[in-house]
């Protein structure tokens, strides 16, 4: 009994100093760039030696990627949290402004995405995995437009739900890396807002 609970407090402190490990790397790869930040430099924002850190993690590449999907997978359940509340018809203005919420209040996650870009469009395993995270999100958009099929049209132009959630994640990038130029996260919400809003429905906000 002594030993489970022995081996219980190990794996919580162990879990927390990972937490704390990936808490620190988000923040100095905002800062700085994943190219640029060292091993050294995340352990002493986070509060670790260099033990603890190889403890959790056998390189920079792997806490990169550990980090990505963490936020990722937050964002994509954020998402269908927000996509969720609708029945079955989908009120797109209302859905819309919800989403842009969850998507836009983060500029230090768009720069460690935008890292994990440019790393990705250098290296085809990289590459597989960030489309994977990217899955996520599309198909979470793509699930909730095929719930609304039958109660609220979309512009046939889109084609189906799964080519509609492409649509609506190329707006948001393009959207994001304006936003990552001008620093204006209000006007990228609203801008945001509008483009979807158009690209849903017939420009209107009728629904």
């Amino acid at each position: 009994m002594v030993v489970r609970e022995t081996n219980g407090r190990v794996t919580r402190r162990r879990a927390r100093t990972r937490a704390n490990l990936l808490d620190a790397a988000f923040e100095v790869f905002a800062a700085k760039g994943f190219g640029r930040v060292s091993i050294e430099e995340v352990c002493e924002a986070a509060g670790y030696s260099r033990g603890a850190f190889y403890s959790n993690f056998d390189s920079l590449d792997e806490l990169f990627f550990a980090l990505y999907g963490q936020r990722a997978g937050l964002i994509a359940e954020q998402v269908s949290a927000a996509l969720a509340s609708d029945g079955p018809g989908l009120d797109v203005p209302a859905a819309v402004e919800r989403v842009t919420e969850v998507l836009l209040l983060d500029r230090d996650w768009l720069l460690v995405k935008t890292d994990f870009l440019v790393h990705a469009a250098r290296d085809p395993d990289v590459a597989r995995t960030l489309l994977e995270h990217r899955a996520l999100l599309r198909r979470a958009i793509a699930d909730r437009l095929a719930r609304a099929r039958g109660h609220t049209a979309l512009p046939a132009v889109l084609g189906d739900a799964e080519h509609a959630a492409h649509a609506v994640v190329a707006a948001y990038d393009g959207v994001t890396t304006q936003l990552l130029l001008d620093r204006d996260v209000a006007h990228a919400r609203i801008w945001l807002g509008q483009l979807l809003t158009a690209l849903l429905t017939d420009g209107s906000t009728r629904h």
